[in-house]
Formats: structure tokens, sequence, C-alpha cells
């Protein structure tokens, strides 16, 4: 269970990055309002999966799951650089989190 809540936490942190955006600075409020919210059901899933997974692990794949989902949204969001070398790193990213997942026991 602690791998689903990890997942979800890391969902969750997509989409209130991608709510930083909209809030414009804060000055949005349901924006605003939703970016907040996010940040608190992410850390609070954070904090579950932290049950039953290694913090080094857990704060890696949670930011990793983050940093791939923004990136893509931000490609098909709003249409950010789909340049090779871009892509590339946004996929080492990912086999990483792959990588500790099956390393962990």
């Amino acid at each position: 269970m602690a791998w689903a809540y990890l997942f979800a936490a890391g969902l969750t942190e997509i989409a209130w990055a991608i709510g930083l955006k909209y809030s414009e600075g804060f000055t949005r409020l349901w924006p605003s309002v939703f970016t907040i919210s996010g940040i608190g059901v992410s850390l609070l899933l954070l904090s579950l999966a932290l049950r039953g997974i290694p913090i080094g692990t857990a704060y890696a794949v949670w930011a990793g799951i983050g940093t791939v989902g923004t990136a893509l949204a931000g490609i098909i969001l709003y249409s950010e650089s789909t340049d090779l070398l871009r892509l590339a790193c946004i996929g080492l990213i990912a086999a990483g989190i792959v990588g500790l997942k099956l390393v962990t026991p």
C-alpha cells in the first residue's frame, strides 16, 4: 500500500505544480486554493508512504514522479521543448524511479 500512496503523492505533486502556473503567483483565488490543497494532499500521502518505504527512496521517487510528470505536462499543455536531449534526460529520471522501485525491499 505504501507504493500506492507514494504514486498518488507524486501525481498530486504534478497537479499542484501545474496549479502554481495557473495561480499566477497566488494572485488568483481558486487556482491558489487548488494549489495549496494539492500541496497538503501530496505531503499527507508522502507521509503515509514513509510508513513502509525508506525516506531516501520515497523522497527521490516522489520528486521524480513530480519532475517527470510536470515536464511532460509542460510539453503537452504549454508546448514546451521536445528537444531530444531534454526528452532523454526526462527518460533518465524515469529510469531512476523504476530502478529505485526495483531495488527497494
